[in-house]
């Protein structure tokens, strides 16, 4: 997997080469390759109405996620997601996980999202929605794993320091 990967369809493609796991150069190969699916099996997760949970985080942000079977429709703190996300990027964003896992407009996601800006409120919906597709559908799995969505993205703001105007940025400084 040294391959760089540059859109989605490489993506897809590495997905279905790697259906199959290959043994290693340097190991005795095996009689028969193993296929991934024999090696975990995961359970579908679900409610009592079909739906899968997930809460996702960005930021400060953090997003509850809640999917089930529908129409596609994604609504977010009470709102249609193109009134709360005005700007495209950010609606792009959301459909990642679906475009990922091939299953754009199957789902209708409901979400409820505090903290942070808009930014990392989508941020944190499109990891709420990644982990609960694997969750509702475990064959998801390894493409939104391939893609990195269910791996929570960190980087948060730099506190700010004592004798210092920011985290980093210093006084200006006067010789005169």
């Amino acid at each position: 997997m040294t391959e760089e990967i540059r859109s989605l369809e490489g993506l897809k493609d590495i997905i279905s080469t790697e259906a199959v796991r290959q043994p290693e150069p340097d190991q005795p190969a095996a009689a028969d390759p193993v296929p991934i699916e024999a090696v975990i099996t995961r359970d579908p997760v679900r409610d009592e109405f079909g739906r899968s949970y997930a809460t996702g985080k960005r930021k400060d942000a953090v997003a509850r996620v809640w999917i089930k079977p529908g129409s596609g429709r994604v609504t977010v703190n009470g709102k249609e997601m193109e009134r709360y996300f005005a700007r495209p990027v950010l609606r792009m964003i959301l459909d990642q996980p679906f475009q990922v896992a091939g299953v754009q407009g199957e789902f209708d996601v409901l979400a409820t999202v505090k903290g942070g800006g808009l930014s990392g409120q989508a941020g944190a919906v499109k990891h709420g929605i990644s982990k609960a597709l694997q969750l509702y559908e475990p064959s998801h799995r390894p493409a939104l794993k391939a893609a990195g969505f269910l791996t929570r993205d960190s980087r948060v703001v730099e506190r700010k320091k004592y004798g210092r105007r920011k985290a980093r940025r210093s006084f200006q400084f006067s010789k005169r």
